[in-house]
């Protein structure tokens, strides 16, 4: 017997010996057989555990699965505080395909971490000899880096990728990912799932690189794009005009010389794509502006249902301003059937009454009721004509902006469904960064639409660049090929890959060329901030600006024994233990909430002091919140002792007593936070003066919230805003 699907758990109620239903041929293996393996593979990890503390599925995840996945997952409180992981493992030898683990004791990991990167690199290098034994693969160092906020009550992670490789040659695709915390320990490792079926090109039948890069740079051809970049931290958009090489090109078969492209090899080389605007003029929109009533007959005209079995209920309405800063109606809706349900939300323009984000979850809920959904299969250009359809239905005030596409649609074999992306054209050329992306199913309906349309005022100006002949001409200087093996975008079945060199310019995949300063730069462009120098806290300061929780404009003008500001401060605070950005989206922004008569929406620190105000860290007594004015050090205790829960017990001056030098100059209301500070180590004392009115410096900052960070993991209770 087989079954294609096939999936079993096990909690604590139920029997611990649970099988799954594969085929016949198959060893079938119970929860206790995938305990004992993950304790082969971590002697004495999980020895705390018990086997009714594990949960464990299986089946085949993906449609080319060939091998039964497993997995072993739990969660569980040990002395107060939470632990939790898994393990995957695939096919008869039970190989480790992903581990995750979250250790109770992760204030070891905090900052100062007890491992250097290096020595983690070492680490990480440790742990994949051990767990992929006998498998070729290369630490990578041109991956693309995020470098997110890091906050100081989560432990100080090293990441580090690898690429399988065939013949020392790395293979596209076949990656793995281990995470190395401070403390030294691996909490995470990621392997890509293969097909161990696959094929290979022959090395010894490659072109000479010589002449292939000769033919590159012959053929090379450029394009002026605009590139939005976006501040994920303040909201802020600006706008770079750059010079990229047309992107059809994926490369070049290593032993044919023919040119990869997205679908296909192709003896000559792409021709670019002339832009063609979807729409030539603009187009009237569908309505004048809408109301809440007119929002919901719109979706509820788009979105009824398709079966008696599912019933439609629109949960909640709201008009907000969404990520793009667009007025917008968002419609929170759920699809009701028998043994459930599953929601989502749409977005209306306010303005236009056009539906601007969609996703289609009927197809999924279909299935899960027992209906089979169309498997009819569109060619691209029928599933384009189905999508030029929608957009001139749905968006027409939008199309002038935007042309038809320049790439080959992507299919995605899951979804069955052809996913084209319709870029936003300024000054005849493409924009990076925005585009209306409309993915059509197999029937020839809507799987998903999603307009990213940007309001931008000032885009740089064509006539200020460098000329396309010297871009052309860096472009070639930079660019080089690396051999890889590659799987070509039309190999759905025969799982083989090709040897490809693909275009590399200075060394990094991500490069791009600044069109105005005539400069290389890259999506990459994360720079290690300059270090300040201060006799006792440097290595706090330097950690600070590392982790982007204290911003310095000029390190080499910085003074850490300056007075900081109560905005500032509360900035650093909330970028300490949160993950606060300037520019998160709100909901109801019509009709934001103003605490204090001169913070208004449009003040710079308005959002870091509503969220302070929110967490009760500020606690208004009157109409004006100073943001310029020094914090004192009395003032800095009650914030922290705010930010610990611990309000309350603080309130109560009367029933503590401080033994400090000065300590008749702590003002009443702030004993009781004081002394449960001074009681926690959270203040430099000296010469048991506390000093209650002393202006706070950037390095006292520094030093004491790493401190209350400490304090808060080590209570486990992390700060949940």
């Amino acid at each position: 017997m087989f079954s294609s699907i096939a999936s079993a758990s096990t909690s604590t109620n139920e029997p611990p010996q649970v099988q799954i239903q594969v085929a016949e041929t198959e060893k079938v293996f119970t929860k206790n057989d995938l305990i004992k393996r993950l304790k082969e593979l971590f002697p004495k990890k999980f020895d705390h555990l018990s086997n009714n503390d594990f949960h464990m599925g299986s089946g085949y995840y993906y449609p080319t699965d060939k091998e039964v996945r497993y997995n072993l997952s739990f969660f569980k409180e040990v002395n107060g505080k939470h632990t939790s992981g898994g393990v995957g493992f695939v096919g008869e030898k039970l190989e480790l395909e992903n581990y995750y683990f979250q250790p109770t004791n992760e204030k070891e990991a905090l900052f100062p971490a007890k491992v250097s990167k290096e020595a983690a690199k070492k680490i990480a290098e440790d742990f994949m000899k051990s767990f992929i034994a006998n498998a070729e693969y290369q630490l990578e160092t041109d991956s693309y880096n995020y470098y997110p906020q890091q906050i100081l009550t989560e432990p100080i992670r090293y990441n580090f990728s690898f690429t399988s490789t065939k013949n020392d040659i790395s293979i596209s695709e076949q990656r793995m990912e281990v995470t190395v915390l401070g403390n030294g320990e691996v909490v995470n490792f990621y392997k890509t799932p293969v097909q161990k079926s696959a094929t290979f090109d022959d090395v010894k039948q490659l072109k000479d690189e010589a002449e292939l890069l000769k033919k590159f740079k012959d053929n090379l051809s450029i394009d002026k794009q605009y590139q939005i970049d976006f501040d994920y931290r303040t909201g802020e958009r600006g706008v770079k005009l750059i010079y990229q090489p047309t992107t059809k090109v994926r490369g070049i078969h290593a032993s044919t010389g023919k040119w990869l492209t997205s679908n296909d090899y192709t003896t000559e080389y792409p021709e670019k794509t002339k832009l063609e605007k979807i729409s030539a003029n603009p187009l009237p929109a569908k309505q004048n502006g809408v109301t809440l009533e007119e929002a919901k007959k719109i979706a509820e005209k788009f979105i009824k249902s398709k079966s008696d079995k599912i019933k439609l209920t629109i949960q909640s309405m709201d008009e907000v301003e969404n990520y793009n800063g667009q007025s917008v109606i968002r419609v929170d809706y759920m699809y009701e059937y028998a043994n459930g349900g599953h929601g989502t939300s749409l977005e209306i323009n306010k303005n236009t009454g056009e539906i601007i984000q969609y996703y289609d979850i009927t197809r999924d809920i279909l299935q899960q009721n027992g209906e089979k959904p169309s498997e009819n299969k569109l060619t691209q250009k029928d599933a384009l004509t189905q999508a030029l359809k929608y957009v001139k239905e749905m968006i027409p005030s939008y199309l002038h902006n935007y042309a038809l596409p320049v790439e080959e649609a992507f299919y995605d074999d899951m979804q069955g469904s052809y996913n084209f992306s319709f870029p936003r054209v300024v000054n005849g050329i493409v924009v990076i960064g925005d585009q209306i992306n409309v993915s059509i199913a197999g029937d020839g309906s809507l799987k998903n639409l999603h307009v990213g349309y940007q309001e931008i005022k000032d885009w740089p100006a064509l006539d200020k660049v460098i000329s396309e002949k010297d871009a052309l001409a860096k472009l070639k200087e930079a660019l080089n090929i690396k051999l890889t093996y590659l799987k070509p975008s039309n190999d759905k079945e025969k799982n083989h890959y090709d040897l490809v060199y693909v275009p590399v310019f200075n060394e990094n995949s991500f490069s791009f060329l600044d069109a105005t300063t005539g400069e290389w730069n890259n999506l990459n462009n994360f720079k290690s901030p300059e270090t300040i120098k201060h006799a006792w806290a440097e290595e706090e300061l330097n950690y600070l600006i590392s982790a982007k929780v204290l911003e310095v404009k000029d390190p080499k003008k910085f003074n850490g024994d300056a007075a900081i500001s109560k905005g500032e401060a509360l900035k650093v605070l909330l970028n300490s233990l949160t993950y606060f950005y300037d520019g998160m989206y709100y909901n109801n922004n019509e009709n934001l909430k103003q605490t204090f008569d001169n913070i208004d929406p449009k003040h710079p620190l308005y959002q870091a002091v509503e969220r302070a105000v929110s967490m009760g860290v500020i606690q208004p007594s009157g109409k004006n919140f100073d943001v310029d004015a020094p914090i004192k050090r009395e003032e800095l205790a009650a914030w922290y002792i705010r930010v610990l829960g611990l309000e309350q017990a603080a309130k109560h001056s009367n029933i503590y007593k401080i033994d400090f030098a000065d300590a008749s100059k702590v003002q009443k209301e702030y004993i009781g936070y004081v002394a449960l500070a001074n009681s926690m180590g959270l203040f430099k004392v000296e010469k048991n003066q506390f000093n209650p009115a002393q202006e706070v410096t950037y390095a006292e900052l520094a030093v004491s919230t790493i401190l209350l960070a400490h304090e808060i993991a080590e209570k486990g209770n992390g700060i949940r805003y």
